[in-house]
């Protein structure tokens, strides 16, 4: 089979050439001619010069970086393009210079666009495949002078270029070299009959923003040109390995003995190769073994299996020809049986996320230490898997994912989103089938050693076809050891079911279908903005269903561009940004965990705790029993420590920590832990914290990592009543009527104006503070500034009637009691949706205001759902700090909390708002016992409530956030301060959501329907050394 495999490569090569010579099209037009002269596609290695030290390719003599500064020369129009710009005579010194790796957008040609569905030329022109416009096509041409050593005399150069968008067209020294399309693989060509070594030599190409290639990468990210990985030469000897597969398999009954098997494509049939297999420690496995066939296989006893849990490898050398070439070797079993995704013959969860290849600097181009700082962001969010959305990566990548262990799927570079899923879908034109076919062969053929890749994609959103049947055969004869799968044929051409979004109601009934297949989502939990709201719904059934075994959250990173506004300051640019004729799909690339700089976005930490593999339960809390679970399928619990606290309102008063017993994989053992009950007042919560952390450095992870949190409440504290007249007064309040427009109510140090006209609070001072910022009035609420899913359900739209309702006053009625308290009633109805509401305030001596706000709804019907039940408050800039007891300390709402743990917070206002890249609602904390809002000498006020409460306190305006009545330009690094702080607090808050983030609501428990609400609060001043009243 393998004989037949590389035999099918040499044809498909020779016969692309043939096909591109002979047929008298421009390639760029031809969607059946994507190589001329392009190299058979091979497996990733570097061929190092026997005998050199060199470990880094970059260091071998073989070796030549093409990286640097290019001459280059852009043109708007494909048809303006120099046809000579490979001639040795052309005059270049007037073109400008690029980077290589380098994207044109980024250096100032052509602006960058994003579109979702479409493709790029959607405002302007029709579809038209193959043929893609000439207008705003544009077109960069590149030169060179290279310097090619002596020393490669009698060696075959080859040049590789990483990825070139769309296309790339190449010459050297005046003559015409070979052309390929296929934008996110490696292009290589044979140089060696085009070289004067020892001599500079003219490297020119030149690179289409689109030929009919692009009709199959149209995915949901920036639409870019240029060239976004290294470009380099390399020598390799007279006679060479050309390709080497390695599969690496295990016994599927003890997993202890391993089979290696390669696979070779050489120059000469019989050269002979020297194989050597080293272990981790260095020791030898095989030992100079040689053999000079075309295959070879060896058994290996006793093996240590590789996974994304235990990501063993093994150092595999191939001598041959004055070569050495060395691969990573992990030996692992991955097949789909019984219906489930085996790896090492367990049922692993899939704890994944896409990850599209983004920079906020680089565009396209990501260095290596990015893909490191995402390799170790993953890891510390408890991700074990990704999906290369929506094409091959940079071979570092999986590089990464081999060394620290993700399981990958590996997907081609084959969407046609904008033509549809129907009959125009390219997926059922035969002139597109060999493009169908190479992508997926090539993905194959250039990742197949990688243990990471467990799963091969054949492509994403591009229909469903003949096209995609012959891919999936072609693929599953390529490789019959991994699954293959592909989300748009639902139950057919691919092993494992993997829809988008599928809502849990969806999922339940597929997985009591008795279905054959696993279910694995490939995209899910719409991460846009503010999101995530009832993920651990999700991961309640996949720990209940066998089948279900997770999903990759879409996405990972906010795909913003660092940009510059006119006045200098900087922000993340989105769709839109640049101009108003190119179509623009406004933030929908911002769905990631984490933001363009790979800070974690809040829900970023209820993904990692709800991910957690160490899962603790309480068994009893006065005894200090818990049950930890270890949700791992490879390695025990032996590695790491658990650190324990018991805090009392917050304030730690006892602690420890043991070292983790070596729980076996999918088992559970109970721990003691040795605390004792604290004393508490029965008003004081009482809880237990658990930190599960690394003892020693793990893979990318190092030695103290935290991997795993829980608190348990041992007592929750009852609430203290609201009441008023705790602090004695020498003197009553006074209610002055006599104002025509307020009621006035004042105290020895204090005043509360009541505006007659609203009913509410217009003035608030105490002691000399003013507490309520001059011009505003404390007043109920019930928008929020519309999150991204909240705008993608229209909800800014169908809720607009809570935005500002008229509250109709049709009473104020006030009342002065014998225990020194003054009672202000006032009653309103809201015209627009049918409701009464009620606002009660209680006044006594000391200026404390118990606030009561009740509404009750009318008749009406189909009235809309609220965001929130609340008021707001504007305070005065200089109370700048908060300080509360509740969830904390990162942002959190009903349907996303879990991984905020109670206790004590403090913490600067400016430090509470979130800049998602749309400024949307953010920085709400709940499950409050009391918030406070201070100036720095400690003054200000606190708010409590009878029941546990939500609010959130921002030097943001609610309307500067509000992208009311629809998107527009807007940024959260542009957004001006506030010149105060607006204090919202809520009984009620709708959920966030995370089903999708174009018409899904949250889960039914996490809405608001038109009903009866209350909020009960208790506003107390904070004066420090306030004189005795």
């Amino acid at each position: 089979m393998m004989k037949k495999y590389f035999a099918l490569l040499l044809l498909l090569s020779g016969s692309l050439t043939l096909v591109g010579q002979g047929r008298g099209k421009e390639p760029w037009q031809d969607p059946e001619v994507n190589a001329i002269n392009r190299l058979p596609m091979h497996t990733a290695f570097f061929a190092f010069k026997q005998g050199e030290q060199a470990m880094d390719k970059h260091q071998s003599e073989h070796f030549l970086s093409l990286n640097g500064q290019w001459r280059f020369h852009w043109v708007r129009n494909a048809d303006e393009r120099p046809r000579d710009f490979g001639s040795l005579t052309l005059n270049d010194k007037g073109w400008g210079t690029m980077p290589v790796p380098g994207i044109w957008e980024i250096n100032g040609y052509g602006e960058p666009l994003y579109a979702n569905t479409f493709y790029a030329w959607h405002n302007q022109f029709k579809n038209n495949p193959p043929f893609v416009p000439t207008e705003n096509n544009h077109v960069g041409s590149y030169r060179r002078q290279i310097y090619v050593p002596a020393s490669w005399r009698g060696k075959k150069v080859i040049a590789h270029f990483g990825s070139v968008t769309s296309n790339i067209d190449l010459w050297v020294n005046g003559r015409s070299v070979g052309y390929s399309e296929d934008s996110k693989l490696e292009a290589e060509f044979d140089l060696t009959p085009y070289l004067k070594f020892g001599q500079e030599n003219l490297i020119a190409f030149q690179t289409f923003r689109w030929s009919d290639g692009t009709y199959l990468e149209c995915q949901d990210f920036w639409r870019l040109s240029g060239v976004a990985r290294d470009c380099y030469l390399y020598a390799r000897e007279p006679q060479h390995i050309e390709d080497v597969r390695i599969i690496s398999d295990v016994d599927t009954t003890s997993y202890t003995k391993g089979t290696l098997a390669l696979e070779l494509r050489k120059t000469t049939p019989s050269l002979p190769i020297q194989v050597s297999l080293r272990d981790r420690s260095g020791k030898s496995i095989l030992l100079d073994k040689t053999f000079t066939g075309r295959s070879a296989t060896f058994t290996v006893e006793g093996i240590h299996l590789w996974s994304a849990e235990d990501p063993y490898l093994y150092t595999l050398e191939l001598v041959a020809g004055g070569e050495v070439i060395r691969q990573r070797v992990g030996f692992r079993n991955v097949r789909v049986a019984n219906g489930q995704l085996l790896v090492n013959g367990q049922p692993i969860l899939i704890k994944g996320a896409n990850r599209h290849e983004m920079d906020p600097d680089g565009g396209y181009y990501v260095s290596r230490e990015r893909m490191r700082q995402d390799m170790l962001v993953m890891k510390q969010l408890n991700m074990n898997a990704v999906r290369t959305c929506h094409y091959p990566d940079d071979d570092y990548w999986y590089q990464l994912c081999d060394e620290y262990g993700l399981y990958v799927v590996a997907e081609a570079n084959l969407e046609s989103h904008g033509m549809g899923y129907g009959k125009e879908t390219l997926a059922k034109r035969k002139d597109f089938l060999r493009a169908h076919l190479e992508r997926n062969e090539r993905n194959v053929e250039r990742n197949y050693n990688h243990p990471s890749v467990i799963i091969w994609s054949l492509g994403n959103e591009a229909g469903h076809g003949e096209n995609f049947w012959a891919a999936y055969r072609r693929v599953k004869a390529l490789d019959p050891t991994r699954p293959v799968q592909y989300e748009r044929s639902g139950l057919e051409a691919t092993d494992i079911y993997c829809p988008m979004y599928r809502q849990p109601h969806e999922v339940i009934r597929y997985l009591e279908s008795k279905p054959k297949m696993p279910l694995i989502q490939c995209e899910y939990a719409h991460a846009m903005g503010n999101s995530e709201g009832g993920f651990d719904e999700y991961w309640e059934l996949i720990r209940r269903y066998p089948q279900y075994q997770g999903g990759f959250i879409w996405d990972f990173v906010d795909q913003s561009i660092r940009w510059k506004a006119r006045d200098g300051r900087s922000f993340y640019s989105y769709g839109g940004d640049f101009n108003r004729y190119d179509y623009s799909d406004n933030n929908f690339l911002d769905n990631g965990l984490i933001s363009p700089d790979r800070r974690l976005n809040p829900h970023a930490h209820e993904v990692r705790y709800v991910q957690q593999s160490l899962r603790p339960e309480l068994i009893d809390g006065k005894a200090g029993k818990i049950r930890v679970y270890n949700e791992y399928f490879f390695i025990d619990l032996g590695r790491y420590d658990l650190r324990w606290e018991v805090s009392v309102m917050g304030r730690p008063v006892q602690s420890g920590v043991i070292a983790m017993p070596a729980i076996a994989p999918q088992t559970r053992a109970e721990l003691k832990l040795p605390y004792r009950l604290p004393e508490a007042s029965p008003y004081e919560d009482v809880t237990l914290q658990l930190y599960f952390t690394l003892r020693e450095a793990d893979g990318i992870l190092p030695a103290g990592e935290q991997v795993a949190h829980e608190q348990f409440v041992l007592q929750r504290g009852t609430l203290a009543p609201l009441e008023l007249n705790t602090l004695r007064a020498q003197s009553a309040p006074r209610l002055m009527t006599n104002d025509t427009r307020y009621l006035i109510i004042t105290g020895a140090d204090w005043r509360i104006d009541i505006d007659r006209n609203t009913g509410f609070i217009a003035r608030y001072d105490v002691a000399g503070l003013s507490l309520l910022d001059e011009g505003h009035q404390l007043c109920p609420n019930f928008w929020r500034a519309p999150t991204d899913n909240d705008m993608g359900a229209g909800l800014q739209r169908k809720y607009a009637e809570w935005r500002y309702p008229e509250l109709k006053l049709r009473s104020l009625k006030m009342q002065e009691e014998a225990n020194q308290v003054i009672r202000v009633e006032a009653n309103y109805i809201l015209p627009s949706v049918g409701a009464e509401l009620t606002l009660r305030y209680g006044i006594d001596a000391s200026g404390h205001l118990l606030y009561e706000q009740t509404m009750h709804p009318g008749a009406k019907k189909d009235v809309p759902n609220l965001f929130r039940f609340g008021l707001r408050m504007e305070l005065p800039k200089a109370f700048n700090q908060v300080d509360y007891y509740g969830r904390g300390p990162v942002e959190s709402y009903p349907d996303r909390k879990h991984s905020q743990h109670f206790g004590h917070y403090t913490g600067m206002v400016e430090e509470q708002f979130y800049p998602y890249i749309r400024p949307q609602e953010t920085g709400l904390k709940s499950d409050l016992t009391f918030f406070r809002v201070l100036d720095q000498g400690g003054r200000g006020l606190e708010v409590r409530s009878d029941r546990y409460f939500m609010a959130s306190a921002l030097n943001r305006s609610m309307e500067s956030l509000d992208g009311y009545p629809k998107k527009t330009q807007q940024h959260s690094e542009l957004i001006p301060v506030a010149p105060f702080t607006q204090l919202l607090v809520d009984s009620e808050h709708m959920g966030l959501g995370c089903y999708d983030s174009w018409g899904a609501l949250p889960q039914k428990k996490y809405l608001l329907p038109y009903k009866e609400y209350s909020l009960r609060l208790l506003f107390s001043p904070i004066i420090p050394l306030r004189p005795a009243l």
